[in-house]
């Protein structure tokens, strides 16, 4: 039964998918404590005979955000902040309630609200949070025009909404044990679909274009899984599921078994127009390999020691092939190199399985060293290259007070509640002129836009995304609505079903979460307002256009940050943490450094990258503009670069090298070089004026290939282990040379 997914790459699919299944788990806690807060406060009112339903609508508000906007980074704040929604919400509620006869005093306060929300981010981001939920319930009140007697009722309903979420996001739901559990399951179900794709493009002796680009997008997803996998391992969680293991050894697995798929995704096709495939013993131990390696249960509690005995034979008897080519008389020309790099990282892949089975097995301690890594064969100078690779969490939630911007001494912070400020007081106009019974839509719909969004693109491409989404909700949930009308009890269910599906594709899709939202408010209109007409909807579209359009406009005009600016600033971000990584790999020559320990801030490379992608996402989609072709050049540089970092720490990690004394002054040599390249980088990605000529490594190579142990003296190859290091420098060359001749 648990070989289905490799037999059915169909349901493979459908398991591996939501790694770790935190996105359903978020989206059902919401939607749970949000059905709960409704029906539990529909009961105590039902019970006291009256006939409110506004106070079940707001309970499961504050229940439905109690869950999706307790955003603090540790467990003790975000139960402090949910218990704080309550009295941010019934501060909301009785301002609300009180100023509801004057318009002027509830627009003061929404904007009081939203500018809040931003300015005093800085202080943390619970005060997001709790500022949202005051903007809501004030928002609310004032709409319902509540009388003194109903008050209380609204706040027994917060209450209870408060509650379900603490109940829920704290008692009920709070280990995390089980979503590294189901990560890891999605991890390697992904892993062996993709090991299925290159045993068939190896036994069939290449890919057709459409099975590479296939292939490719599986690469990508598995790399997506690794980030993810790697933000749930935890000390606690691992000691729960897998007592005696530590985290660093699953991290340093999980990484690993990205690269080596990377790697086999990058060389197939390679190999295949270098006609190495068609050597029949070749194919039959790559295919052996890696069919090992897909049956191997490294974390089963039921671990056998056979389990990687024929995953070490195999790797093994390619390592034997390799040193018979090596030796040949007539060496294949230009592709040896990728046999010896997939040889090399499914060494490690094994090691770090086997070393895992040690740690499970009580041996943690026992300093493990694979027997196989003792013969491996280290090839040329001219034998390597890669992919980045696989890697953390989501990492990089950072402050926004962690960018250093001096522009006229504000703070993002600010700038950001500036902006908020000015398009609340002209959405609030808008929205007198646009839909004077409901005049705060357009506010709403600002808000939301401007909302994790700095540059002047991204808010582009969110108010886009919302208002093509908004459309389309309107018009299924017009059409659904109408269908469903007079039957509330269905009604009310499918509010429930897109409530779910709104927050299950909020990270994936933003279109689509504004599809359902949009729907969502469809059905509401039908059940509060005793049915829907077309010119209602048709308000709700040109508001949200128009919220969506004031906020980019705003975007514009105040504090305007260019996405160029923006996508410069996350590059600088990254280099400023390639310039620690590498330093630290080039100082393992010359001191205790241990090299596997780097791959989890291999790992944060690979993160932040993604998020460079993200931001120039906009530039990206411009083709033919002169920032379009810079930027896609920078990151093409970038690229390469994370392809060569990720190796530094896949392809070597070994200690005991030998090599002459004087050489120790030439690896200071090579880590001043690259701290100063980067550095230059940084400057000129800054826009400052440098002189200052970008350093090649020429002369160091040179010295280290002439004076090093050749592999036949020394088990470790110095000249393989710093190839990655030449390859990193001479991308910082032609990066540094391009922006220099940019700035002339």
């Amino acid at each position: 039964m648990k070989d289905l997914h490799r037999k059915h790459h169909w349901l493979g699919r459908i398991l591996a998918s939501d790694p770790g299944k935190i996105r359903l788990h978020k989206a059902a806690r919401a939607t749970i404590s949000l059905i709960a807060s409704v029906f539990t406060t529909l009961f105590i009112l039902r019970t006291a005979g009256l006939a409110l339903f506004t106070p079940a609508i707001v309970s499961g508000v504050v229940g439905m955000l109690g869950i999706m906007v307790v955003l603090d980074d540790t467990y003790t704040k975000k139960k402090l902040t949910t218990l704080l929604l309550g009295i941010s919400a019934m501060i909301g509620i009785t301002l609300g309630s009180f100023f509801a006869g004057n318009s002027i005093y509830i627009d003061v306060l929404l904007i009081l609200s939203i500018f809040s929300s931003f300015y005093l981010t800085r202080f943390g981001v619970r005060y997001f949070s709790l500022f949202m939920i005051g903007f809501i319930t004030v928002y609310f009140s004032s709409v319902l025009k509540l009388t003194a007697d109903q008050i209380p009722w609204f706040f027994m309903g917060i209450w209870i909404g408060v509650g379900y979420a603490f109940l829920i996001n704290f008692i009920l739901f709070q280990a995390t044990a089980k979503n590294l559990k189901r990560g890891i399951l999605s991890f390697h179900i992904q892993s062996n679909l993709t090991f299925n794709i290159l045993i068939k493009g190896i036994q069939e002796n290449g890919l057709s274009e459409k099975e590479r680009e296939n292939l490719r997008k599986h690469v990508l997803k598995l790399r997506e899984y690794a980030i993810v996998v790697s933000g749930y391992i935890k000390d606690e969680d691992i000691h729960e599921l897998w007592p005696g293991l530590r985290s660093a050894e699953l991290r340093l697995y999980v990484f690993d078994t990205g690269m080596l798929i990377e790697t086999l995704a990058d060389s197939i096709q390679r190999l295949k127009n270098a006609e190495a495939l068609e050597i029949d013993e070749l194919r039959r131990l790559l295919v052996w390999v890696m069919e090992t390696l897909r049956d191997a249960e490294v974390l089963a509690h039921d671990y056998q020691n056979q389990n990687l005995q024929e995953a070490e034979l195999a790797v093994q008897s390619l390592r034997l092939l390799i040193i018979d080519l090596f030796n040949s008389e007539e060496k294949p020309e230009g592709w040896l190199f990728l046999i010896r790099r997939i040889e090399s990282i499914a060494n490690h892949v094994i090691e770090g399985a086997l070393t895992i089975q040690q740690s499970l097995l009580g041996k943690k301690d026992l300093e493990f060293e694979n027997e196989l890594s003792v013969g491996s064969v280290e090839t040329e100078e001219n034998n390597y290259e890669k992919i980045d690779e696989a890697a953390d969490h989501v990492a990089g939630k950072e402050s926004d007070e962690s960018v250093d911007n001096k522009d006229q001494g504000l703070k993002p912070s600010t700038k950001k509640a500036y902006q908020a400020l000015v398009a609340s007081i002209l959405s609030i106009i808008a929205g007198q002129f646009l839909s004077p019974g409901q005049p705060y839509w357009v506010l709403l719909t600002a808000y939301i836009v401007l909302l994790g969004t700095e540059s002047i693109g991204r808010i582009y491409t969110k108010g886009v995304r919302r208002s093509l989404g908004t459309v389309a909700g309107a018009v299924i949930g017009f059409v659904m609505a109408k269908m469903l009308s007079g039957q509330s009890v269905l009604e009310v269910f499918m509010i429930f079903v897109v409530v779910f599906l709104a927050f299950y594709f909020i990270e994936t899709s933003y279109t689509l979460m504004s599809v359902f939202i949009t729907m969502m408010i469809a059905f509401m209109y039908d059940l509060l307002l005793g049915g829907i007409t077309f010119t209602l909807m048709n308000a709700r579209i040109l508001d949200t256009v128009a919220g969506a359009a004031i906020a980019f406009a705003v975007s514009m005009v105040i504090f305007p940050k260019k996405t160029t600016t923006k996508v410069s600033e996350t590059i600088n971000d990254y280099f400023e943490d390639l310039n620690l990584y590498v330093a630290e790999y080039v100082r393992s020559f010359t001191e205790e450094v241990n090299v596997k320990e780097l791959s989890e801030r291999g790992i944060n490379l690979d993160n932040k990258l993604k998020t460079i992608m993200d931001e120039a996402e906009t530039l990206l989609h411009r083709p033919g503009s002169p920032s379009d072709t810079t930027i896609t050049r920078w990151i093409t540089v970038m690229s390469a670069i994370n392809y060569y970092a990720k190796h530094l720490v896949a392809s070597s990690y070994r200690k005991g090298f030998d090599y002459p004394e004087h050489l120790l002054a030439i690896f200071k040599q090579i880590e001043e070089k690259l701290e100063h390249n980067i550095e230059l980088i940084i400057s000129l990605l800054k826009g400052e004026e440098k002189d200052d000529p970008i350093l090649g490594l020429e002369n160091e190579r040179e010295q280290i290939e002439r004076l090093a142990p050749t592999r036949t003296q020394s088990q470790q190859d110095l000249i393989h282990h710093l190839y990655y290091v030449w390859r990193i420098n001479k991308s910082l060359v032609e990066l540094g040379m391009e922006l220099n001749e940019g700035k002339k």
